[in-house]
C-alpha cells in the first residue's frame, strides 16, 4: 500500500486511538473518547473530528451499518509500528538502525529482560538472513 506522507506518520494523538482500538477492537466514538478522557481532556467532538480524519488517511475504517458508526484500525498494531519506526529511521537516523537503536536505549534505561529480547530478535534476524524460506 502506497501512503502518503500525512498517513505515513500518525499524530501523538492519532497513535491514541489506535492504540485504544488494537486493544479493545471495534469501537464506537463514545467509547473511543470514554477511553481517551480517562488519560487526558479530550472532547467528544475532538475524538469524532480526529477518527474521520483517520478514516480519510484510512489508518481506521467507519463501519455504517450501526446507528453508531463503528471504528476499527484498518491494520495490525505491527504493520503501523514498523512504518512508523521505518519512517524514522530513515528521516531521524539517515537509514541506520543501529542509530535507531542506540538512541532508543539511551533515552530509556532498558531492563535486562528487554536488552535478552533484543539479543533473541537480532539472533533470528540473522538466521532469516543466513537461510531464507
Amino acid at each position: 500500500m502506497n501512503q502518503d506522507e500525512s498517513s505515513a506518520r500518525p499524530t501523538a494523538t492519532e497513535l491514541d486511538i489506535l492504540r485504544i482500538l488494537w486493544e479493545r477492537g471495534p469501537s464506537t466514538v463514545r467509547e473511543v473518547h470514554e477511553a481517551l478522557s480517562a488519560e487526558r481532556p479530550i472532547g467528544y467532538t475532538g475524538v469524532l473530528k480526529f477518527l474521520q480524519i483517520m478514516a480519510g488517511k484510512g489508518s481506521v475504517v467507519r463501519n455504517e451499518d450501526q446507528r453508531a458508526h463503528v471504528y476499527q484500525a484498518a491494520e495490525p498494531p505491527e504493520t503501523t509500528k514498523r512504518r512508523a519506526a521505518g519512517d524514522l529511521m530513515r528521516k531521524v537516523f539517515a537509514g541506520s538502525a543501529s542509530q535507531l537503536v542506540l538512541h532508543a536505549l539511551q533515552d530509556k534505561r532498558a531492563s535486562a529482560e528487554d536488552i535478552a529480547e533484543i539479543r533473541r530478535m537480532l539472533d533470528a534476524y540473522e538466521d532469516r538472513q543466513r537461510d531464507p524460506k
